[in-house]
């Protein structure tokens, strides 16, 4: 209880020839020139466009493209939105790399569709995509006109099943469940609402009476959970698509009293890790947020060195407990 009173507030406040002429009497006169040293070619340089970092795990995954950095010998440009909803202001920064010049941008979208103009932009411009996260939609960008670009994550539904059906497991009574969605606009979120939809749902006592959006957001998580539970005060069971709602439902269930409800989350954070410790939170999601950061610079490099990349690249999630957290 006392870590998420510490912790809300944080979230919630949670965007560097010289010439020279020898002259003597009967001497022929001579223009020494003094070669420079040979400068080291520029390091390519590889935008990272991401959310934001007042989520905690935008901050895992700049540390993974970090570590690529020092490893492949670039250099990182990191630019992120004040907020996860901030498309607009995603685009712009994306805009700014391609005055910038860089030679590639790795993306996590905050939308699936929005971003692609802008994105075209930056292909046609020269510069190297690659999608990390939420997928851009393959619809919108064979619509505009663009090869398929890669992208790495993880399998979103498939991991939100694997929470959905541990929430559901051993219920042998009717018992109602409900989700907190993503930004719906985004591919991951709507995946994440299907996989826990499909999991909650294979045991046929649980019924889903409530799905609405909290926009990835700790302060939405809390109030949507309120209305949600004044309409439906019996809710047992609750998935919320990424750990920072999650915490904002457990904030409110614990001061209301409804320390009974199972709640899973997903991303893995160290926060969600403590409460998963603590027997607050049922189960999150490990989906690797360094991983994705380190693999999306790899496979940027890999692009600017005229080297093939798989289309897609899924990184594996898994489901984290009590019984299992480390």
């Amino acid at each position: 209880m006392k870590l998420l009173h510490l912790l809300f507030p944080l979230l919630v406040g949670l965007g560097l020839v010289a010439c020279d002429r020898p002259s003597g009497s009967g001497a022929s006169s001579a223009v020494k020139v003094d070669s420079a040293p040979a400068s080291a070619p520029a390091k390519p340089e590889i935008g990272l466009v991401m959310k934001t970092l007042t989520n905690p795990f935008f901050v895992e995954m700049e540390k993974g493209a970090r570590r690529a950095e020092k490893e492949l010998d670039i250099r990182l440009k990191v630019k992120t939105a004040a907020q996860e909803a901030s498309i607009e202001q995603q685009i712009q920064l994306v805009d700014d790399l391609i005055t910038a010049r860089v030679a590639a941008i790795v993306i996590a979208p905050g939308d699936s569709q929005r971003l692609v103009p802008v994105l075209k932009k930056a292909i046609e411009a020269g510069i190297k995509v690659v999608n990390i996260d939420n997928r851009l939609d393959p619809e919108a960008i064979l619509l505009a006109g663009l090869s398929p670009i890669p992208f790495i994550s993880v399998d979103n539904e498939a991991g939100a099943y694997k929470a959905g059906q541990f929430l559901a497991k051993g219920i042998t009574a009717p018992t109602q469940a409900a989700i907190l969605e993503g930004i719906r606009s985004a591919d991951n979120a709507r995946q994440r609402a299907q996989g826990a939809l499909r999991g909650l749902l294979e045991n046929k006592f649980v019924k889903v009476v409530a799905s609405e959006t909290a926009n990835w957001k700790i302060d939405e998580g809390y109030e949507v959970t309120r209305q949600m539970f004044a309409q439906h005060p019996d809710i047992q069971l609750l998935f919320a698509a990424n750990d920072i709602m999650a915490i904002g439902a457990l904030k409110y269930l614990q001061e209301s009293g409804k320390t009974s409800v199972k709640v899973a989350g997903f991303d893995a954070l160290s926060e969600a890790i403590a409460e998963v410790r603590a027997h607050r939170l049922a189960a999150t999601i490990d989906q690797q947020a360094a991983l994705q950061g380190y693999q999306g610079v790899v496979l940027a490099k890999q692009l600017l060195d005229g080297k093939p990349v798989p289309p897609v690249t899924l990184i594996d999630t898994r489901l984290v407990t009590a019984s299992n957290v480390q």
